[in-house]
């Protein structure tokens, strides 16, 4: 069974290494451009094992469709897409096309499906392996593995600790299955279905107002990217690491109670939060500490105005 594998990054490296270790022939790899001085790990693993690269700009150009049926693969597996596949190469294989998703479809369609499981609070969420079809997420499920989110899981651990090894296992997984003809086409519960915008700087701006239940999952959920955000003296600030703390107070939420030798205590709706790591606009990040020692942040400072 000849594999074209579609993908980038990390995990579309971690998905082809597997895929060769369970002794499955791929037989081309496409993957976006990288820099002339910095070939990815995904390109130099297949060219070292011997497969062709395809490295286009745009999957839908029409020189890639010719390129692509040169190969004649029997199955595309598509390990972190963020590229529109056309359905001219969707449908050219004859055992069709299997992609990876970090949610339990038909929850969290969309390109940041794995931030809004956290700023929305759930305590469980999952990868489908599915049959794409036109529409955005929405094609016949072929597996789903469910993983816990932890009341401290940032969108950063859940993909990296939890999605990211558990989805590279499940890909391997679909193509045995797809290979031994046992691969099942479960329809998607459209009554069941939800869809979230990107995550994006301009989505996650935080509203000192609200619980600290929210806040502190919206922070967790933008961490690592793309950052909660807020203001302090005028400038933008995003907050990235922070823990949830029980604390009794009076002040305004926003408010910096406190410098500790761990972190910034800030107040909020309902308690405290510590502030760990942030990072300042235009700059790199931070230790909350560190940017505490350099006179940047005080007490009675208030964040969000």
């Amino acid at each position: 069974m000849r594999i074209a594998l579609i993908g980038q990054a990390a995990f579309g490296e971690k998905v082809l290494s597997a895929l060769l270790e369970a002794g499955e022939q791929v037989a081309v790899v496409f993957c976006p451009p990288d820099p002339p001085e910095k070939p990815g790990g995904l390109r130099l693993l297949a060219e070292g094992k011997g497969i062709p690269v395809m490295q286009p700009r745009k999957m839908r150009d029409p020189e890639v469709g010719e390129a692509y049926e040169r190969y004649q693969p029997d199955l595309n597996v598509m390990a972190f897409v963020t590229d529109i596949i056309p359905q001219r190469i969707l449908d050219t294989p004859r055992l069709g096309s299997i992609q990876y998703h970090p949610s339990l479809l038909p929850l969290h369609r969309g390109g940041s499906a794995i931030n809004w499981a956290v700023i929305m609070g759930e305590t469980k969420t999952g990868l489908s392996i599915f049959w794409p079809d036109k529409g955005i997420d929405t094609g016949p499920v072929l597996l789903q593995k469910e993983v816990s989110i932890e009341p401290d899981d940032t969108t950063g651990s859940l993909y990296f600790n939890k999605l990211f090894p558990l989805g590279v296992q499940a890909l391997v997984e679909a193509v045995q299955l797809v290979r031994e003809g046992k691969a099942p086409r479960i329809i998607q519960d459209e009554s069941q279905a939800t869809y979230e915008p990107l995550c994006t700087e301009e989505r996650t701006a935080i509203d000192w107002t609200q619980p600290i239940a929210q806040v502190y999952n919206l922070i967790r959920g933008a961490n690592p990217q793309p950052g909660a955000s807020t203001t302090l003296n005028g400038s933008r600030l995003k907050l990235l690491d922070c823990q949830k703390m029980e604390y009794t107070h009076d002040r305004i939420p926003g408010e910096v109670l406190e410098i500790r030798q761990d972190g910034v205590l800030l107040a909020a709706w309902g308690g405290a939060l510590l502030l760990l790591r942030l990072q300042p606009e235009g700059e790199r990040k931070l230790k909350a500490i560190e940017f505490a020692a350099a006179g940047r942040i005080k007490p009675g400072d208030q964040l969000g105005i």
